[in-house]
Formats: structure tokens, C-alpha cells, sequence
């Protein structure tokens, strides 16, 4: 493992990602404290693999398409996920502990990633220089709008799930993801990728995922913690067969980095038309189809396109209008 020479690949300010796309668009931000209860819960239901009993695709696959978010908080701290950005405590962060929302770690019990002793050195470098990074290593990779990578894109704003006969496609706003749902084998082991190479099926309710391949780049959140190019990801898509919710199952293994497998858990809801946007979670906006039902569509994905600065100003280029004059 050589992940000190590995994290200076992108550089950028990282609290440049976190501001809502309202701020592109003029619209109103909400103040900090109806933002907070508007956008995380902080409980994880429980959802048992079973059955599907809910809608069928005509491929026969459960019909699972739409617009999805997580609702825990974002990625600034991924154990403690409502105490805030190392050096930037929230609100909640003076609250007693139970009265956040769990860790995303439920194995081991402790809630904390069982590292190795290096790679758990690494892990705390970065978080001391998160607020005062000064080397391009402490800066966060999706600051720059690369690839949030497994699992964190599951918790950086809202994404989508589109399905087709023998892959399912998550288009998050900063990478795409696609899961083959045939019998195809993993790429080459020296070919990787920043979320990896993903191989599932259906199993009831639940898309059971093989994910490999992966480059160990991304980190999961501002903390800085990560996984190594060595990593592999058993990965559990356990949907409620009511189509509302489902949580993210993802064991983790990686003798390189951590002293033994641990499992992390995400919650997600659906968004559908019947929510309002927010410029967060659901970052669509109403199609130009007069006389028609209401549908609500991604205008674009900033960080897929790469063609302007998500949340503006913090990086002093404009809100609006190119980056580069071509």
C-alpha cells in the first residue's frame, strides 16, 4: 500500500462542493437551521432482504427507478456523520452522541473502521490537515468533482436509478456507476476505476453486488477515510418492497488497509414529483411539457459535465457563465 503517494492527485477546496445548487440558480438558500431538519433524519429503518412484492420491470427485474438520497447527513465525517468536518464542528456536535445519527460503520460494534495501524495513521494525517491542508494530499478528491467513488457517492447529494435488461445505471452528480447484471466476469485486475467494476444480481428484494477494480483514490468523506486499490465490496441494495426506502449494505475487505472485513450502512429515501426540489437530494427541475403531468428531470450534473463550478463562488470563479473562454 503506497496511499501517501496517491492522495495528491486532485486538489481544490473542498467546502466549495457542499453548497446547494440553489446558489447557481439565485434562488433562496434556507437558513442553516431548517436546512439541517429538512434534509437528515438520522434514524436507520430497518429493512430485512426478502421478497420482492412490489412493482416488476418487463425484464422481470424490481422496478427500482427514480431519484434516491441518503438520510443520515453528508460525507464531512463518515463515523460521526452530524458532528461536521474535522475542524468545523455543527450544531449537533455539542449534542451527546446518541443524540446523532449512528455511525455508518454497524460492524464492528464500536462503530469505527478497524485499520491497520499505518493506514490508520494515514486516515488521522489527513483529518488533522483537512481545515489547514497544506499539501495538495490533505485536499479532498471530490472537491475537484472527481468521482466520489464506493461508497460515498451514496451519501453526496441525491442521485438516480435507471434500470435495463441486464445492467443497472446510477448516474450520480459526480461519476456513473454500472452494474452488470449478467454472468460477465471483472475487467482485468490491473485496470481501475474510481468506482470500481461491479457485478450483481437480484436476490428478492435485494441487488446483491460484486465490486472490484476499484483505484483506492476516493476517500469517503472529509475524514479521510479510505480504502486501498486492494479492496474489494460486497455490496447489499436491500429495497422496501413499498419502493420508498432501502439501505446500502456494503462489506468492505482489504488486508492491506484494515485488520479485518466491516460492513458500513447507508439509508436512502425515494424522492418522486410529490417532492418539492431542494437543490440537494432532489436537484431536479420540472420538464417543459405543457398540458402534461408534472416530471421532474436533472437539468445537469455538474461534476459529470465539468463545465462549471459546483456551489461557485468559494473558489472565486464565477457562478455562472465558462471557467475557460473557448
Amino acid at each position: 500500500m503506497n496511499r501517501t503517494a496517491k492522495l495528491p492527485l486532485v486538489a481544490a477546496l473542498a467546502l466549495t462542493v457542499a453548497a446547494p445548487l440553489q446558489a447557481q440558480t439565485g434562488a433562496t438558500t434556507p437558513p442553516p437551521e431548517q436546512t439541517m431538519q429538512s434534509r437528515w433524519g438520522g434514524k436507520v429503518p430497518l429493512i430485512q432482504s426478502a421478497e420482492w412484492t412490489g412493482k416488476r420491470l418487463p425484464d422481470g427485474q424490481p422496478d427500482v427507478e427514480g431519484h434516491w438520497s441518503n438520510t443520515i447527513a453528508n460525507h464531512n465525517n463518515f463515523t460521526d456523520p452530524q458532528a461536521g468536518a474535522p475542524g468545523e464542528p455543527s450544531r449537533q456536535a455539542s449534542l451527546p452522541r446518541e443524540q446523532r445519527a449512528p455511525s455508518r460503520v454497524t460492524d464492528p460494534a464500536d462503530g469505527q473502521i478497524p485499520y491497520l495501524p499505518e493506514a490508520r495513521a494515514l486516515q488521522q494525517d489527513f483529518e488533522r490537515h483537512f481545515a489547514d491542508p497544506t499539501e495538495q494530499k490533505y485536499i479532498e478528491p471530490l472537491a475537484r468533482c472527481a468521482p466520489g467513488g464506493v461508497p460515498k457517492s451514496f451519501y453526496w447529494h441525491g442521485y438516480e436509478i435507471r434500470q435495463f435488461p441486464g445492467y443497472v445505471v446510477i448516474l450520480f452528480n459526480s461519476g456513473t456507476r454500472v452494474i452488470y447484471l449478467d454472468d460477465k466476469p471483472h475487467l482485468p485486475s490491473d485496470i481501475k476505476l474510481w468506482n470500481g467494476d461491479s457485478r450483481g444480481h437480484w436476490e428478492g428484494n435485494t441487488l446483491v453486488v460484486d465490486v472490484q477494480n476499484n483505484n483506492g483514490k476516493a476517500l469517503f468523506g472529509r475524514s479521510g477515510d479510505f480504502m486501498s486499490e486492494n479492496a474489494t465490496v460486497q455490496e447489499r441494495f436491500i429495497f422496501d418492497s413499498d419502493g420508498s426506502r432501502y439501505n446500502y449494505v456494503a462489506t468492505f475487505t482489504d488486508p492491506t488497509v484494515y485488520s479485518r472485513p466491516w460492513t458500513a450502512t447507508i439509508p436512502a429515501r425515494r424522492y418522486t414529483e410529490a417532492d418539492a426540489t431542494d437543490g440537494w437530494h432532489y436537484e431536479a427541475f420540472a420538464a417543459n411539457r405543457p398540458g402534461q403531468p408534472l416530471l421532474n428531470e436533472y437539468l445537469e450534473r455538474v461534476c459529470v459535465e465539468n463545465n462549471g463550478p459546483f456551489g461557485g463562488g468559494a473558489v472565486g470563479v464565477p457562478i455562472t457563465g465558462p471557467i475557460i473562454s473557448r
